[in-house]
């Protein structure tokens, strides 16, 4: 740094509350931007403003000025170039703390702004419409984001909104007489964050294109080890809350919301109705119970129970009340269990099954909706029950990421979205009926929530004993039928990876299992088939599994 540029303390001004005479604004998304322009004008703060922006205000009855008043110098390149210009970038960053650069400002007869009220163009949205090329890159913003780097850096002097819920706290600030410095800088720390997100979403675009023309050169054959993840992630994120602690009580915690630019909604944005806040194993319980419940297109509820389902079904289809009645069959999977579960439904929580519910004891519900008189009997009777209600537009990410140390690993999300059985092969016993099918169908989707190894016995569309987490599957298939108790007999099993013996398979034999579904590919898969044979049991083979760690 230069001499003439090593200020002292003394040459700085305090600056506290910073009176807002001068705004400028220009913005994409016109959300309450009239509200906005006419407390401003009421208030007397001159407005600046650029393109559609300035129409919008105009046509509104407000006085504004336009950016080629300010500058002299007319939009250029079809309005690539319009606030890049001294005027405009000196208002924005002088440090009017100090003396020399007021002066500056005064000499060069440049005007500063004390409001800066910019969101940038809809780059996001015109990638998420398919747009393609030319289309695409025209919506890279370059002044918008200049702009508002500007302005927060200069947070000392400048208020920087980005977010149009800001409106209303800048709106009572004038009124005020103005920001406060603290409030300036959690406006920056926000503009800084939004500018890197449309920077991530940018540089994420660019290297998916870079890939696909990549790809597009290489031979069709292959063994091309990328099937399109991106060279670099940017992962981007908010703290939603701090929770009271983590896996363990000794463990700190805390929730983040997604904000990476095409990111899904979920647990993180479900809305609380009632009882104690989420703890960090409530979170994890009731992402897998909702992922579960989701894996099935019919009224579905899963039971869950530290990250395993102790309880799965889906409604009969003759029920009067659906969805109470898979919640009844998924209870009698494992009763003892699902005590202190999570219960998560894909359909409106009924009445019928808020009755069901009362005298369960729950740790936390889960839906999309609620009917209100089965949500206030609930509030009223089950105090400490967390309620939780997806947002409508609830969907699962198309790929996963885990934290490992070092590192993450990303995969595709495993997941039933083009379910067919065209690919299963029977390779043992009779064809099954319809109802039978149902059954080892309901049986092979609901198996993909067990963690590994997982044997999960069906019936009636209903697990009936769920065999998890062993380190081998002989122990799975025990467990499953010492769960699956009286009920064994005449139910169907999947086995989520193919059995590597025919000693996990005999032991659901002898209990009377009737079908198999399977991955099969085990190096001994003619001796797993033979024994099938020798029993009459109908087996099918998938060509997939369906592992969960």
């Amino acid at each position: 740094m230069s001499a003439q540029n090593e200020y002292t303390p003394a040459d700085y001004r305090h600056r506290d509350r910073v009176a807002i005479r001068r705004a400028l604004i220009s913005v994409s998304d016109k959300t309450g931007l009239i509200e906005l322009a006419t407390a401003l004008s009421e208030a007397g703060v001159s407005i600046v403003s650029t393109g559609s922006t300035a129409s919008s205000i105009r046509d509104a009855g407000i006085e504004v000025t336009e950016v080629v008043e300010v500058t002299g110098f007319a939009e250029a390149l079809d309005g690539r170039v319009k606030t890049l210009h001294p005027k405009i970038h000196g208002g924005l960053l002088a440090d009017l703390r100090l003396v020399n650069h007021e002066e500056q400002l005064r000499d060069l007869e440049i005007e500063p702004f004390e409001l800066v009220v910019v969101n940038l163009y809809p780059f996001v949205s015109t990638v998420a419409s398919g747009a393609k090329g030319d289309a695409v890159v025209e919506q890279i913003d370059i002044g918008g984001p200049a702009m508002v780097r500007a302005a927060a850096k200069n947070y000392a002097n400048v208020a920087i909104v980005v977010d149009p819920g800001k409106y209303e706290s800048i709106i009572k600030a004038v009124s005020d007489g103005g920001t406060l410095l603290a409030e300036r800088k959690d406006l920056a720390a926000l503009a800084f964050a939004h500018t890197a997100r449309y920077d991530s979403a940018v540089a994420s675009w660019f290297a998916d294109e870079v890939e696909s023309a990549a790809l597009s050169n290489q031979p069709k054959v292959t063994e091309l080890k990328n099937p399109g993840f991106p060279q670099h992630i940017e992962l981007d994120a908010e703290l939603l809350s701090v929770l009271r602690y983590g896996e363990n009580s000794h463990q700190a915690a805390s929730i983040y919301r997604n904000t990476s630019p095409l990111a899904v909604s979920g647990i993180a944005q479900a809305k609380l109705h009632n009882g104690k806040e989420m703890s960090y194993n409530n979170y994890v319980d009731a992402d897998a119970a909702v992922r579960t419940a989701y894996d099935f297109d019919e009224p579905a509820v899963a039971i869950i129970k530290h990250a395993n389902p102790c309880g799965i079904a889906v409604a009969p289809k003759d029920a009067t009340d659906p969805i109470a009645a898979a919640h009844s069959a998924a209870f009698l999977c494992d009763s003892v269990s699902a005590y202190g579960g999570v219960v998560a439904a894909n359909r409106t929580v009924t009445m019928g099954m808020a009755l069901n519910l009362i005298d369960i004891f729950t740790e936390v519900l889960i839906a999309p909706g609620y009917e209100l008189e089965a949500l206030r009997l609930l509030i009223e009777r089950k105090k400490n029950l967390r309620i939780l209600e997806l947002p409508k537009n609830y969907s699962r990410e198309s790929h996963e990421i885990r934290h490992i140390s070092g590192g993450f690993l990303v995969q595709e999300t495993d997941s039933f979205l083009n379910f067919s059985t065209n690919n299963w092969k029977l390779v043992s016993g009779a064809k099954p009926d319809e109802k039978t099918m149902d059954d080892l169908i309901f049986a092979w989707r609901a198996v993909r929530a067990v963690k590994s190894n997982g044997i999960l016995l069906a019936k009636e569309g209903s697990s009936i004993g769920i065999g998890m987490g062993q380190v081998n599957r002989v122990d799975s298939c025990k467990l499953a039928v010492t769960r699956g108790d009286l009920r064994v007999k005449g139910s169907v099993a999947a086995s989520d990876a193919f059995f590597p013996f025919a000693d996990g398979l005999q032991i659901l034999i002898d209990a009377g299992v009737k079908a198999v579904v399977q991955p099969g590919g085990s190096v001994r898969d003619e001796e797993i088939i033979a024994a099938a044979k020798e029993a009459k049991l109908t087996m099918f083979f998938t060509g997939e599994r369906h592992f969960y760690h």
